[in-house]
Formats: structure tokens, C-alpha cells, sequence
């Protein structure tokens, strides 16, 4: 069994964000990257399958800036190998979003080979869930997405499928498959520093993608930052004198 986790950054969302002169992206150069928070629950998802039925894994990244410390992570999480999808693109471009990226991961999934490809159901790039149904139709592969529970029996696999209204389905699928993931069986393992420190050196393999970014089939026209100068009231005073305010407030909004 070979499973295939995709992995990908997004900004971090708690650091100050600035536009960029156009206003079609947010300003990259200062802000920090993380792994996307579905893609964690990916990546743990593929190594308790690998703990539980003697899996191989591979993490795939496309990130032209911090894939290869991103997919070193994933080797101290428990993946057995990682590739990392060349990034050709123009500097003064807006990093491709998930649907751009999806000819250059059909390629490198051809390559790797596997029986299962698992992503993360959402990322900032892509609200609407495109990643995986996206992948399995370019590959011809049956898939399922809003998953929170795998498993595997020799080549089926079931998944528990989460629709609205708490409920849910058990679907089952024959393998090669690909699954949008929303949640693992278990929350994403801590990794200790020293662990990290020991794979800095690490030679990550990269593939020279010949397949080009997909075009988009939308476009940002403008974006806005949220005005955060109003909205909050400071109360001063004592204790008393901040506890009759905050009541006069509640009875003002009609919650008291």
C-alpha cells in the first residue's frame, strides 16, 4: 500500500496582513507560512494508516518558497519519502493557487505511483474544496471529500462522508482512490525540535515538472483589508464603575 499526502503553505492569518500595490494579493515578502491546518490533518491521517496496515508514505509539496522545510517536517512526523515539484513561475506572480497547481501534482502522482492520494479538503487557496475532486478527474480515480474517518481493508477503502445537518455516510471505494480529508482519527502529533534539527541536512528530491500551471478560471479583481479602527469601547473607571457600563451595554442591545 502507497499513500501520497499533498501538502501545501498558507500565510499566516494572525500576522499583519498588507496588500500589494494592485490589491489582487496579500503582500508575501514579511509574512510568515504554515502548513495548511487540513493538510495537517492529511499528513497525520496517512501516518496512522501507515502505522496501522504497514503503508509507505510520501509527502508531495509545490511551494517555491519553504517546501523543502515544509516536507522536512513531514519526515519528522513519519512519512517515508517526499518530493518536491519544481516552481517555475514568474517572481512578481501571485504563488498559483490550488487549481493551478493540479497539472504539476497530477504529473508528480503519476510518478510516485501511489494507491491513495489524500489532501486536505480546504486551504486560504481554495475554499470550495477543488484540490481533490480535481486531482481524481484528471486521474480517472473514484474520490470523496468532507471525510473524517478512513479505512482500508487490502485494496477498499471506506470513508465516513459528513454532510450538513449532522449526517453522514460510509462509502466505500476501490482503490486507486483520492480523498479531500476534513478531520484525522487522532489530532496531529507533536514534533520535538530535536527531531527537526537532525533532518536540516536532509536532501529532499525534487522533479522538474513539464506540465504547466492550469489557468484560473477566476480572477481577484480587489481586495480589503478590514477596518479594525472602530468597534471597541474602552471602559475605564473602577470595577463598579466597568461593571454598570457593561450592564447599561447589554441592557442597550436588548441580551439583559
Amino acid at each position: 500500500m502507497h499513500i501520497a499526502v499533498i501538502l501545501r503553505l498558507n500565510p499566516v492569518l494572525t500576522d499583519e496582513l498588507e496588500l500589494t500595490e494592485g490589491g489582487k494579493d496579500i503582500d508575501r515578502e514579511w509574512i510568515g507560512f504554515e502548513l495548511n491546518p487540513m493538510d495537517d490533518q492529511a499528513l497525520e491521517q496517512s501516518v496512522l494508516l501507515k502505522e496501522a496496515h504497514g503503508a509507505k508514505v510520501t509527502a508531495i509539496a509545490a511551494e517555491a518558497e519553504g517546501g523543502e522545510r515544509l516536507l522536512r517536517t513531514a519526515l519528522a512526523r513519519g512519512v517515508d519519502d517526499v518530493l518536491l515539484i519544481s516552481n517555475k513561475k514568474d517572481d512578481d506572480a501571485p504563488p498559483p493557487s490550488s487549481r493551478a497547481r493540479t497539472p504539476l501534482l497530477v504529473e508528480a502522482i503519476k510518478q510516485v505511483k501511489p494507491d491513495l492520494v489524500i489532501t486536505g479538503i480546504l486551504s486560504t487557496d481554495d475554499l470550495y474544496g477543488e484540490l481533490a475532486p480535481q486531482l481524481a478527474a484528471c486521474l480517472n480515480w473514484p474520490q470523496a471529500s468532507a471525510v473524517s474517518d478512513v479505512r482500508l481493508d487490502g485494496m477498499v477503502l471506506t470513508v465516513r462522508q459528513e454532510y450538513a445537518g449532522g449526517m453522514a455516510a460510509l462509502i466505500e471505494m476501490d482503490l486507486p482512490a483520492v480523498i479531500g480529508l476534513q478531520t484525522a482519527a487522532s489530532p496531529p502529533r507533536y514534533v520535538a525540535g530535536s527531531k527537526l534539527r537532525d533532518l536540516l541536512n536532509t536532501k529532499v528530491p525534487e522533479m522538474e515538472a513539464s506540465a504547466e500551471f492550469a489557468e484560473d478560471l477566476s480572477e481577484a479583481t480587489t481586495l480589503n483589508l478590514p477596518d479594525t479602527s472602530g468597534g471597541a469601547e474602552m471602559i475605564e473607571g473602577d470595577a463598579k464603575s466597568v461593571a454598570a457600563r457593561i450592564h447599561e451595554i447589554l441592557m442597550e442591545r436588548g441580551l439583559v
